[in-house]
């Protein structure tokens, strides 16, 4: 195929135009995947910071709240069965997030998370975290539990002595391990208010980039379509022999 355009004649070549078509697809398929993760996470910063707007009793029947919901929970702490969520990371520093089970005045369980502490000389040596066993009030934001980005081999099950050291244990994995099946389903895992308490580093946030991040990285993948595009035309743009 050949078309004239003014003094020049467009020629292209067959695998440098399929080339091009697969890579424009998949560098605007890319900015497309980042604009609805900027998306994602604007909806995600926007609950964050609408979740204190009112506070929610939760007891072991109240139903699933939205994530970053403000709560409040009656019970007291089980310093006896802690877990250490590792490879926690705050202002550069390696440390472990601090899970206490909290049984609920009535009956029922919820994890809290006490916030973090760092890494000691070695991992052999855990830090203390002890909390009294009295009964009282915290209030706190509903979360997930933290998750790897990616999963790695197959993970050994939790098991005693406590505190218990663990790489992203999920829900039902700890549950399993202090062996309580009486969890609430209001949430799987309270963030301790900063202003609780016996609790420790707690920067809450909304987690990964602010979507203003993903947007830029949709445009640098946009660029890179057009880049690419106006490269294959010129190459492929001949002048007329005279």
């Amino acid at each position: 195929m050949q078309i004239k355009v003014g003094s020049r004649i467009f020629v292209p070549q067959l695998f440098t135009t399929l080339l091009t078509i697969v890579l424009v697809a998949l560098l605007v398929s890319l900015g497309n995947w980042q604009l609805r993760r900027a998306d994602e996470k604007r909806a995600l910063f926007e609950s964050f910071a609408s979740g204190t707007d009112a506070t929610v009793p939760v007891e072991v029947a109240t139903a699933p709240l939205k994530r970053y919901q403000h709560l409040e929970v009656s019970g007291r702490y089980d310093q006896t069965r802690q877990v250490l969520i590792d490879n926690m990371v705050n202002a550069e520093r390696a440390g472990y997030f601090v899970i206490t089970p909290f049984a609920l005045v009535g009956g029922g369980w919820v994890l809290v998370n006490r916030g973090w502490v760092p890494l000691g000389a070695s991992r052999a040596e855990r830090p203390m975290i002890p909390v009294g066993g009295e009964t009282r009030r915290l209030q706190g934001r509903a979360d997930h539990m933290p998750r790897a980005g990616i999963q790695m081999g197959t993970k050994a099950a939790l098991a005693a002595p406590y505190p218990v050291v663990a790489g992203f244990p999920t829900h039902a994995e700890i549950a399993r391990l202090l062996g309580e099946s009486a969890w609430t389903s209001a949430t799987d895992l309270v963030l301790l208010d900063p202003g609780e308490p016996d609790g420790y580093v707690r920067n809450w946030s909304a987690p990964g980039f602010p979507p203003v991040r993903h947007v830029a990285y949709a445009v640098q993948w946009y660029a890179l379509a057009l880049t690419l595009l106006i490269i294959y035309l010129l190459t492929n743009l001949k002048r007329l022999s005279t």
